[in-house]
């Protein structure tokens, strides 16, 4: 088995690719802000269960002590382009607020640096860990 095709690894990299689809929408959504009619389009949230499921290597949590919390969802919800919920419509019909497709474009690519980042030193810290100075 490669590095690369660690769960660990091929999660992030479900990860950066879900930003990369996910600005690709958002700046749909800015490039259509004054088009008649037009809805704004996102992605549903980025699940790491999902990944899991997918790939077969599932890790589960359980309470050991009534005072622990609880971490569960509602595992039925898939990853997909909805669209979005907007309470402020232009004349036009246009459900599209720039400034918070803005905020959504600049968010999404910090987190996606983010990701970038942990999986680059992930991957350094596996090549010292094999030996590999790399």
């Amino acid at each position: 088995m490669a590095i690369g095709d660690l769960p660990i690894f091929a999660a992030l990299k479900d990860k950066m690719q879900w930003h990369q689809t996910r600005q690709s929408l958002l700046s749909e959504n800015v490039a259509n802000a004054e088009t008649p009619g037009y809805r704004g389009r996102d992605l549903s949230a980025f699940r790491v269960e999902d990944v899991q499921r997918r790939s077969g290597a599932m890790v589960t949590t359980a309470a050991t002590n009534a005072r622990h919390f609880s971490v569960g969802g509602d595992p039925s919800r898939a990853m997909g382009a909805r669209t979005m919920n907007s309470f402020e419509v232009m004349p036009e019909g246009n459900g599209v607020t720039l400034e918070e497709e803005m905020m959504k474009v600049t968010t999404n690519q910090m987190d996606y640096q983010a990701v970038t980042t942990l999986y680059t030193r992930s991957m350094r810290l596996m090549r010292i860990a094999l030996g590999k100075q790399g």
